[in-house]
């Protein structure tokens, strides 16, 4: 049987970058850990790290998001072992190439991960976190959420989705114990591929830029302050109202050179399959 006075948050995404910053950040908190992850990416060795050096309980459980009942198989563990109050949607996948390039098994992981998971797996956890004191919901999105791109077509309306959704259930589920916000980080140096691709858009690949670690610290910091949308740093929120005030006829175009510009330089024939751990 569980223990109801024993808290748990329950993160997806979380073997490296920002969701394993997220992790440390939590568990510096005092904060008890459900970790999910792809298996053979060392969840449970990072178990062991977190409980060691902040003597915090961790428990994982390694799952593929692509497949159907995995996100039922994540709730139904949580659920019955443990009271969760907070729930942080961080798995996502993403990429750049050309969408006729794109197999239609890329679009579909890219959906059944992005919004799928995100949006089951929060139904699914919403009972629970109705049953505690105070809850959290943190869902993260983009900075590519506030405007279409060429070459990335599926991956910024994902994310665009994420952000509709978080605010929508915020505003649902206000007068509630249930609190909800979402962050929009912009470029993340999560992985060897991802600063790659970073470091080939240049200008625009710097604007907003923040580590994993300063990401996790502000987004937990504001998601424990009941900060609804979370713009990571003064650039981002900068470049958050010129992405509200410009049409999409200026920003698109200029957007999608930068993209062409990163395809262009990590593969001339535009057919890298690109994936994105947050």
């Amino acid at each position: 049987m569980k223990n109801q006075n024993k808290k748990y948050a329950l993160l997806t995404g979380a073997s490296q970058g920002i969701g394993k910053a997220m992790a440390h950040e939590l568990a510096s908190k005092n904060i008890n850990l459900l970790l999910v992850s792809l298996k053979g990416e060392g969840l449970a060795d990072f178990c062991t790290e977190i409980q060691n050096k902040y003597n915090v309980d961790a428990k994982y459980f390694e799952t593929d998001f692509y497949q159907y009942d995995s996100v039922y198989d994540v709730a139904k563990w949580a659920i019955s072992n443990y009271s969760v109050n907070i729930l942080i949607n961080n798995a996502g996948i993403g990429g750049t190439k050309a969408f006729e390039s794109a197999t239609p098994e890329y679009i579909d992981n890219i959906i059944q991960v992005n919004v799928r998971t995100t949006s089951l797996l929060t139904r699914l956890m919403l009972p629970e976190l109705k049953k505690q004191d105070k809850s959290y919901i943190l869902n993260v999105a983009s900075m590519a959420s506030f405007s279409p791109f060429a070459f990335k077509t599926v991956y910024p309306a994902s994310k665009a989705f994420i952000y509709s959704f978080s605010r929508g259930l915020h505003e649902e589920l206000k007068g509630t114990n249930v609190f909800v916000s979402v962050i929009h980080p912009g470029p993340v140096k999560t992985n060897a591929d991802v600063t790659a691709r970073i470091e080939k858009q240049g200008f625009f690949g710097k604007i907003g830029q923040v580590s994993p670690q300063e990401l996790a610290r502000i987004a937990i910091k504001q998601l424990l302050k009941r900060d609804s949308l979370i713009l990571p740093g003064i650039l981002n929120k900068l470049n958050w109202v010129l992405m509200m005030l410009l049409p999409n006829a200026w920003k698109l175009p200029i957007l999608s050179r930068v993209v062409r510009k990163e395809i262009n330089s990590l593969n001339p024939v535009g057919l890298k399959l690109s994936t994105i751990k947050q």
